[in-house]
């Protein structure tokens, strides 16, 4: 790949692309608020138009065009991941259930071991 522009310049370029991007879904949404009085189609087709045109100039910057090839990487690696089945999912739900119940009746024994001991030691225990 070849760079014409110099590293400022682009620099310069992706942040005003990103400022324009910005200023745009802002005015969007602005002008959702401003067209109170039009159709509520027309103020939401308003504020959908201004976020593609501003993802599109977003995606024109250089961390734009990053943040879409991470996406799309994602995206691909989402496609190799092995889930789970119906029954493993269901299977390690009850595990982790049954586990939780036996962690809190534990904790729940060894409170009122320990309220005892404490209520015995200070002569609570009737």
């Amino acid at each position: 790949m070849t760079v014409n522009a110099p590293v400022a310049k682009q620099r310069l370029a992706d942040r005003l692309l990103l400022i324009l991007a910005t200023a745009l879904l802002a005015a969007g949404i602005a002008g959702f608020y401003l067209l109170h009085d039009q159709p509520q189609v027309v103020r939401v087709l308003t504020v959908l138009a201004a976020v593609a045109v501003a993802v599109v100039l977003a995606v024109r910057s250089a961390p734009g065009a990053r943040l879409w090839e991470f996406m799309g990487e994602s995206r691909t690696e989402l496609r190799r991941v092995v889930w789970p089945t119906r029954r493993e999912t269901l299977q390690m739900t009850g595990v982790v259930f049954l586990a939780a119940v036996m962690v809190g009746l534990m904790l729940w024994f060894f409170d009122w071991v320990i309220s005892l001991a404490i209520g015995a030691f200070m002569g609570l225990g009737g």
